[in-house]
């Protein structure tokens, strides 16, 4: 049985190193000095996700080991944000998509999921039994409208209007752009989490209609606490692409966000889990914790069959 990305150790960032296998496993090369090489081995058999950012290389033996254990690889920007390319070993498991899939194509489940994506942002008040998706929808604008007011205040702006005018970038205001910035490197540390999980990034239950429909519905739930305070900081900054960039890798590192992002999605997709009074989840039926070891048959009666069986008649 491998191991759930919920037990394992869930991201690994490297940057400017080499990535290589040797007598003993994979480990990371780090040049410390010219005439010294510092060697750091990787935990691969207990880590879900690889992130590879700038500066760093990797062997094709090191590569089929991560593979073999069942490792995400994900090429990433610097600090883990904006993925680019992702690399899925054939061992990882099918769980979470098909809990996603399941959920996504069954209208009901799909909007059970919509409104607790809602929900989830309105941590601090009472939402009644009977709230419809479309009265949160309008919740969550009154809500943004009210975060944008309070935030403009706090640092000194007149009024802010939300603009996205790709054809138009550089003729928009600071915080405008600052925004667009961090929501940019939000997305790819949301796609890295959704990769690693083995989820599709398309299958989205609010948005839909794009490639990463699922990439922003999770983006969405992070957006008030991590992207929005930074851009309203640099509405006088000189580069506030740049700069939005460093600041919100910078805070990372404080908010623990990949793991975060890794419970939530669990939570969204598996009916009736709900998070404790101290913010942790209740573990999951043992039922959840399936052998991957060889491929299954699915069948319209008997759910999953044994794959290498074959299913012949002895007339036939």
């Amino acid at each position: 049985m491998l191991p759930r990305v919920a037990d394992s150790l869930s991201f690994l960032y490297l940057d400017m190193v080499r990535v290589v296998q040797d007598d003993t496993g994979v480990c990371a090369q780090i040049q410390a000095a010219p005439d010294r090489t510092d060697i750091v081995y990787i935990p691969t058999a207990a880590l879900s996700c690889l992130l590879l950012g700038p500066g760093v290389s990797i062997t094709t033996p090191a590569l089929t080991t991560l593979a073999r254990h069942g490792t995400s690889v994900v090429c990433v920007g610097a600090g883990g944000v904006r993925a680019y390319a992702g690399i899925l070993p054939d061992s990882l498991t099918t769980h979470w998509l098909e809990q996603q899939v399941a959920a996504w194509s069954d209208p009901t489940r799909r909007l059970d999921v919509a409104v607790r994506m809602y929900a989830m942002r309105f941590q601090d008040a009472e939402l009644p039994d009977t709230v419809t998706l479309d009265q949160l929808r309008g919740m969550e604008g009154q809500r943004m409208k009210a975060l944008y007011k309070i935030l403009a205040q706090q640092h000194g702006i007149g009024r802010f209007r939300r603009n996205y005018h790709p054809d138009q970038w550089q003729a928009q205001d600071p915080v405008n752009l600052a925004l667009s910035a961090a929501n940019t490197c939000l997305y790819g540390i949301v796609h890295a989490a959704l990769l690693a999980l083995g989820l599709s990034p398309a299958l989205g239950f609010v948005h839909a209609g794009t490639q990463h429909a699922f990439v922003y519905d999770v983006a969405d739930l992070y957006k008030a606490q991590t992207t929005l305070p930074v851009a309203f900081a640099l509405n006088q900054s000189t580069h506030p692409e740049q700069d939005a960039r460093r600041r919100f890798r910078e805070n990372l590192r404080l908010l623990r966000l990949l793991p975060r992002i890794v419970r939530d999605v669990q939570t969204l997709l598996t009916p009736g889990r709900q998070p404790t009074p101290n913010g942790d989840y209740e573990p999951e039926d043992q039922s959840e914790r399936r052998d991957v070891e060889m491929v299954h048959l699915w069948d319209p009666k008997a759910g999953v069959l044994p794959a290498g069986v074959n299913y012949g008649s002895s007339n036939d």
